[in-house]
């Protein structure tokens, strides 16, 4: 049972990698809110631009009001109005008939300026009304220079998100995945960071053989993972602005799962015993002290910490079957089992409130996402339909979880809300993506 538990759990960690390679991502939103809220993004312009945005999309090159419009229509929250539909585009809430857009049925609408400051950098001013009562709810000015416009873009969007709904946006944050590439023997392997829609990649490892398991450190500045450049699973982390990196556990046999302490000074492990068996520790970063938390012949494997660092969330087959645990970190504390719902569900991962579990469950023979209630009666919801759906990672805010899945035979990303209303795909135009790993703030 150990022995068959441990390969389904390396080809889940491994994404069953096939053929393919990151590229742009297409973004197809399957499940909207119901009642998600209208919302129009009037296109940025220059001062006395003739054509709406004309002039400071063109000169940035980038068209910031329709990022700002994708990010929110991505959250499944907002609908927002198609340009070709807007009747004017005014740039000032001076010039705003507020009526007219109340009977283009929006609740809300956006205006901005785009105004260049010297070379290579832009101002952006805008503007958040409540249509229906005429209220400036927002008004901000941020500057950025060509490169820096993308992640304005997403801040405004943030801003938003969190002004209407009144919860802080995650617009702004990256994701890490794997790409794979190739077939054998020439497969080759890249950790990508991204923007949280998938978009201005940048390759942070590139190897001819598996990456998996990239763990972002608690201030976004390193990611952990593991690499078998050298044949034999090795952890590194790696600084991400200069590429500097280092390799923090190497151990002969199996060294995996890496989770970082929210205070940053630990990594949470997966490590094997000289009899092959896993177990969970935690290495001290600055001293390298290791330190072992599961001591049982069954198979301990893929740590995650609680909020405040006192406790860890593992899978184990202890039972007889991969189910969910949790463990103190004191000395003598016990594992106490989690989820009893199905004979199968690993890969756990925290809500950051720590009032939810997301985690990998079988039903119906497909992998799928499911999600506990950690503070009430302990329910657990399936929310994806897909038959190999795993490695679910919650956005900073809690308000979407990305995964990785599977569409038309290869691999994609996707992000569904914990309650499952909202559900979408980023599709790669190149090919396979796996293993993602939502960033914090």
């Amino acid at each position: 049972m150990n022995k068959a538990f441990f390969v389904l759990v390396l080809m889940v960690c491994l994404g069953l990698a096939e053929r393919g390679s990151a590229g742009e991502f297409v973004v197809e939103v399957t499940r909207g809110q119901d009642n998600a809220v209208p919302i129009a993004i009037v296109p940025f312009a220059a001062p006395g631009a003739a054509a709406a945005g004309a002039a400071a999309a063109g000169a940035a090159d980038l068209d910031v009001a329709q990022i700002v419009s994708n990010d929110l229509a991505r959250s499944g929250r907002f609908k927002a109005m198609d340009r070709k539909d807007m009747v004017e585009e005014p740039h000032a809430g001076a010039n705003i008939s507020f009526d007219d857009w109340r009977r283009l049925g929006n609740d809300y609408i956006v205006v901005g300026l785009m105004s260049p400051q010297g070379a290579d950098r832009y101002n952006i001013a805008f503007e958040l009304f409540n249509v229906l009562n005429h209220q400036r709810l927002l008004g901000f000015q941020i500057s950025a220079n060509r490169p820096g416009l993308r992640l304005a873009s997403h801040q405004i969007a943030d801003m938003i998100f969190d002004k209407i709904t009144g919860i802080r946006g995650a617009f702004a944050t990256r994701i890490a995945y794997v790409s794979v590439a190739g077939s054998l023997p020439n497969r080759s392997y890249r950790l990508i960071v991204a923007d949280a829609d998938g978009e201005n990649p940048h390759v942070v490892m590139q190897s001819n053989e598996p990456l998996m398991s990239p763990a972002w450190s608690p201030d976004g500045q390193s990611l952990a993972y593991v690499s078998f450049e050298h044949r034999l699973p090795t952890v590194y982390v790696q600084y991400l602005k200069t590429g500097e990196r280092h390799v923090v556990s190497a151990k002969a046999g199996v060294n995996q799962a890496p989770a970082w302490s929210p205070d940053g000074k630990k990594l949470a492990l997966t490590l094997s015993t000289r009899d092959g068996n896993l177990d969970v520790y935690v290495l001290d970063l600055s001293t390298d002290a290791l330190t072992r938390v599961t001591d049982d012949p069954a198979i301990d494997t893929e740590p995650q910490w609680s909020r405040d660092g006192q406790s860890l969330y593992f899978t184990s087959d202890r039972a007889g079957g991969p189910q969910i645990y949790k463990v103190g970190l004191q000395p003598g504390d016990r594992p106490r089992r989690l989820t009893f719902q199905g004979n199968y569900n690993a890969r756990p991962r925290v809500s950051p409130d720590e009032s939810q579990l997301a985690f990998v469950t079988q039903e119906e023979g497909a992998y799928r996402i499911a999600v506990m209630d950690l503070k009430g009666r302990s329910d657990v919801q399936v929310l994806t339909k897909g038959q190999f759906d795993v490695s679910p990672s919650y956005a900073p805010n809690g308000a979407m979880i990305i995964y990785a899945s599977r569409d038309r035979g290869r691999g994609v990303l996707a992000l569904v809300t914990p309650d499952s209303r909202v559900q979408e795909r980023l599709v790669s135009s190149e090919g396979e993506v796996q293993e993602p790993a939502w960033s914090p703030f």
